[in-house]
């Protein structure tokens, strides 16, 4: 370097953006096995969501054309003859593409639908969350906040795990054995939210419990150094910046609860009508129910109703995730 150089940079070398570092310092060998590591990665993503998108898409291409407004309000059929469907030419073809009719005859009979198993999805779902969705987030508080790593804690922590390898159906004997053959009660609605709610408190504790670990122990200092106590510290601070992931977790209880089918069967009976289905005490139906029956039942109607109600139960669970994201969101920006 010579007396006239300045070794500080000119202006022009200051704008030069640098290259990524993650780039530049990988070279040879690293930079083939990141490449290799990436696109393995990309590979085991796409292989993952084949499955999901043939079933979404098979879902949505048969159960589609079947669900409208007649469907999901009117009553299931509740013998073989629904096999053999009446009505317009247009209705008809819809669940039996082979099916010969005039098309100038049209039979005034209203379209089988799936309305009571619509509505006593909604009403065994929408209480089981209200019974497991509470309980589970105050247990998850408990865990996090007060317990922490006690016996108690712990001891609670491993019977959460056992209660989550659980299968659905020995849900289902045990709220009939104990709700309906000791206690005496018949089947119901309310039997069948009991035991969804079952199986959805374990996944509500142990997906709060981690939602309320990702919250910084910052924020928790920061409002105890202003003389909260933990309470209201959990209650003011804890539990909004938490919000979104307790909601999904607890999205993630409703969507596998509202597809149950085996601790339903045991337990809610069966019903054909929509005034009967709304009752908590009395018989009801779901659209998992409903889907095993129609595709144990045979026949040409049957298929194309259980690909409708498969397609509403679909349906139902996407709107409810996203009407709960949706007002967390907001919630957490206010």
């Amino acid at each position: 370097m010579t007396a006239t150089q300045d070794p500080r940079p000119t202006v022009d070398e200051r704008l030069v953006v640098p290259t990524d570092v993650r780039i530049s310092t990988i070279k040879g060998a690293r930079f083939r096995r990141n490449r290799i590591a990436t696109i393995g990665m990309i590979a085991a993503f796409v292989l993952a969501a084949i499955p999901l998108l043939f079933v979404i898409g098979n879902v949505v291409v048969k159960g589609l054309p079947v669900v409208t407004t007649k469907f999901l309000v009117s009553d299931i059929p509740n013998d073989a003859a629904a096999n053999e469907l009446s009505g317009d030419c247009e209705t008809l073809r819809k669940y039996d593409p082979t099916a010969e009719c005039d098309d100038d005859a049209v039979v005034e009979e209203a379209q089988p639908g799936m309305g009571p198993a619509v509505v006593g999805t909604l009403v065994t779902t929408g209480l089981a969350a209200l019974l497991a969705i509470p309980l589970g987030i105050l247990a998850a508080i408990y865990l996090n906040e007060y317990g922490k790593q006690t016996r108690l804690a712990r001891f609670i922590r491993f019977m959460t795990d056992v209660m989550t390898g659980v299968p659905s159906i020995v849900m289902g004997i045990f709220i009939y054995q104990l709700w309906i053959v000791k206690f005496g009660n018949s089947r119901s609605a309310l039997a069948a939210a009991l035991a969804l709610a079952c199986l959805m408190l374990p996944i509500v504790v142990r997906s709060s419990e981690e939602m309320l670990k990702l919250v910084p122990n910052t924020l928790r200092e920061a409002s105890a150094g202003l003389g909260s106590r933990t309470w209201k510290t959990t209650l003011k601070v804890v539990l909004p910046a938490a919000l979104p992931g307790l909601v999904s977790g607890s999205m993630l209880a409703v969507a596998r609860a509202a597809g149950e089918t085996a601790p339903v069967l045991f337990t809610i009976g069966a019903v054909y009508a929509v005034r009967d289905a709304a009752t908590l005490s009395g018989q009801s139906t779901t659209l998992s129910v409903q889907i095993y029956n129609m595709i144990t039942n045979g026949g040409k109607l049957s298929p194309q109703m259980a690909w409708g109600a498969a397609f509403t139960l679909i349906a139902i669970v996407l709107i409810l995730t996203t009407i709960a994201r949706t007002v967390s969101a907001r919630f957490v920006a206010r």
